[in-house]
């Protein structure tokens, strides 16, 4: 997420696949944006604080793009964050159409296994 300056203020740990996924991720956050609570966790390497939201199975989803120098100043830049996402207004992600090809149809055989389940298998044996 990008300031009006053009600073990258967050990123986020997860990768999507579609950038339409990528708005759908974005619009979810944008909803609870007056909800959402920070970790404040020092650096690993270096020096500094970051904040981090996290999210299932407390992987961080999103988190300050930089370390702060102060406390103070993380906690500020988190809530600066929280207020520049709850203005983001919702945006229209165009649904992409997908076009679909037949595909013939294989035949398939019913065979019964001796622990008397139903297996599927093809007429060439896999």
């Amino acid at each position: 997420m990008k300031a009006p300056n053009g600073r990258v203020v967050a990123i986020t740990a997860t990768q999507f696949e579609t950038p339409g996924e990528a708005e759908r991720g974005f619009d979810g956050m944008r909803v609870v944006a007056d909800e959402l609570t920070a970790r404040i966790t020092h650096v690993r390497d270096g020096i500094g604080w970051i904040w981090v939201i996290p999210g299932t199975r407390s992987l961080p989803e999103v988190r300050s793009s930089r370390a702060y120098e102060r406390y103070a100043t993380c906690q500020n830049a988190f809530r600066r964050f929280v207020v520049l996402l709850a203005k983001q207004a919702p945006r229209e992600v165009p649904v992409r159409e997908v076009t679909v090809r037949e595909v013939p149809a294989r035949e398939l055989t019913v065979r019964e296994n001796p622990l008397r389940a139903v297996s599927l298998r093809r007429p060439d044996g896999r």
